[in-house]
């Protein structure tokens, strides 16, 4: 049988968190860097466990009025303290995580970027050496992972538009979410069920990807990922964490 997971980005002041939790397989719960703070990530974690879903954390940016999405050039030493200050935040409330998956500009950047992507992935690696990061299917995270043995899962977006290196389209851009629910469900079942992706330009392009993300901020998320579930499930597509 077909396996796929779908993971939704929780924990950030959303008002549907604890609905898309029992439709998603895994959480990334912001860490007080982007969103959060010790009460959000509690809350967070008790729907998951309610839910019986993959707990993982969702570290980003330290800059919340731009919800992490604005780019910020940080030295590998202060990527690594970034990245421990709120996987132990994170740790302390919910011990031992399922994955880890970067959030919006740190996540887009580091897999651009191989001293940041060696950075990110080394600090995951010292404080939860056996956990999963939640990556792209191709860049530099998925490379600096490997070189440190650290277990990955490919991922893809079922409300985000791609561009035709494989690339997510930048906010930016008007275009860059996928506002129609319908597209929406479309785009996640052609990755789960054929591996593939149609690109802005219409060209269709490979998407090896083993988990499926929705956005929890987004306007539609809740419709999205219930009508998304169903239609993956009816196609016979198991949805489960890795």
């Amino acid at each position: 049988m077909q396996t796929i997971d779908l993971n939704a980005d929780l924990g950030e002041g959303g008002a549907h968190d604890e609905a898309l939790m029992a439709l998603a397989s895994s959480a990334n719960i912001a860490c007080g860097g982007h969103a959060g703070d010790g009460e959000s990530i509690r809350r967070a974690v008790e729907f998951a466990m309610r839910a019986q879903v993959a707990i993982g954390a969702h570290p980003g940016y330290e800059d919340p009025e731009n919800f992490g999405r604005k780019p910020i050039l940080l030295s590998a030493g202060e990527i690594r303290s970034l990245i421990l200050r709120q996987l132990e935040r994170m740790l302390r409330i919910h011990p031992g995580l399922h994955h880890v998956k970067p959030h919006g500009a740190l996540y887009n950047q580091s897999n651009q970027d191989s001293a940041m992507a060696k950075a990110l992935v080394a600090a995951i690696a010292e404080v939860q050496p056996d956990t999963i990061l939640y990556c792209p299917p191709q860049g530099e995270l998925i490379k600096a992972a490997a070189e440190v043995k650290l277990a990955t899962c490919a991922e893809g977006f079922i409300d985000r538009r791609y561009q035709d290196d494989g690339n997510l389209c930048p906010r930016s851009d008007p275009r860059a979410m996928i506002e129609d629910v319908n597209k929406a469900v479309l785009q996640a079942f052609k990755i789960a069920n054929q591996q593939v992706v149609n690109t802005l330009s219409g060209t269709t392009i490979l998407m090896k990807a083993r988990t499926l993300c929705i956005h929890g901020d987004s306007p539609n998320a809740l419709i999205t990922l219930k009508l998304t579930r169903a239609f993956l499930e009816r196609a016979g597509i198991e949805i489960i964490a890795p």
